[in-house]
């Protein structure tokens, strides 16, 4: 088997490519870097440059599956223009596969798309399914829905379609978890708001697992990436200092404040998703890390 992962560089991209090359599974993948293009057996990398629709389109020869990952980080501050590229970067990119493979012979079958759990509404009470995709007025959900609507144009070509609806990714190589502990480390730890809203999660090594169990079972339609049990942010930032040791004395941080620092993106800190890994796990899939502090520890310890 042949894939090619558009994002491989990246945190997630990563774990996946290792996970293939460990069931010996030949990775082609999409870059906009030449200096990261490796032209190795199971590993080789294709230059694209979605900003002006220039891809090599070598990179589907042989390719059964495509697992689509880019798109710009929504961790950084959100002035109008970077609102832009966090837009575009999804849509862009995909629009580009599409169009590139209408023009050529393939054998593409199946495309698995990363989404995100962005797309619920921010509720204290409301627990969410793979049914809920209205979305809401947040920028955010409005990101999911361009995305995700962009995907389903792979339908066009008669592709099996997958998209995947990740929580709050936990690593210890990067993304949010390094940036959370860092201030628990110092002792200065402290929960958003009330600390009542919720967090769906999700272990690095399950996400990467999750992926390539669709991959193998040729599953189609929405998932959620999360883990079976969510946590508040209160309980979340608890767990971590526990299992850093770390004393937690500092009154919860105000949501102005975190407007004052960040600007639109401290939103990201306060939205409420509680969601349901229900479907996923009705198609036989298995979670190692069900709850948080088991997963903490593995990452932090």
């Amino acid at each position: 088997m042949k894939v090619l992962i558009t994002g491989a560089t990246g945190l997630i991209g990563k774990e996946i490519v290792k996970r293939c090359h460990k069931n010996n599974i030949v990775v082609n993948f999409l870059t906009t870097s030449q200096s990261k293009i490796s032209s190795d057996k199971l590993y080789q990398g294709y230059y694209w440059n979605p900003k002006i629709n220039q891809i090599d389109a070598g990179c589907f020869d042989g390719v059964d599956t495509i697992i689509h990952l880019a798109g710009a980080t929504v961790s950084k501050r959100w002035t109008p223009r970077y609102k832009k590229e966090i837009l575009s970067s999804r849509i862009n990119t995909t629009q580009l596969l599409i169009n590139t493979l209408i023009k050529r012979d393939h054998q593409v079958k199946h495309v698995i798309s990363a989404s995100a759990v962005g797309i619920y509404p921010d509720s204290l009470s409301n627990y969410y399914d793979e049914a809920n995709s209205d979305g809401d007025q947040t920028f955010l959900s409005h990101v999911v829905k361009q995305w995700e609507s962009a995907v389903d144009g792979f339908s066009a070509l008669h592709i099996k379609i997958t998209k995947i609806r990740i929580g709050l990714v936990l690593s210890d190589h990067g993304g949010a978890l390094p940036k959370i502990i860092k201030p628990i480390k110092f002792g200065l730890g402290a929960a958003f708001g009330s600390g009542e809203h919720w967090q769906s999660w999700i272990h690095i090594s399950d996400l990467a697992r999750l992926f390539m169990y669709v991959l193998k079972f040729h599953l189609s339609g929405v998932f959620n990436a999360v883990a079976p049990n969510p946590v508040t942010n209160l309980e979340f930032t608890k767990s971590c200092a526990q299992v850093l040791d770390r004393p937690l004395f500092l009154p919860n941080i105000p949501r102005w404040f975190m407007k004052l620092v960040l600007g639109n993106m401290h939103v990201l800190l306060f939205l409420s998703q509680r969601v349901s890994s229900k479907k996923i796990e009705d198609a036989g899939f298995e979670f190692k890390f069900h709850h948080l502090k088991p997963a903490l520890e593995d990452l932090l310890k």
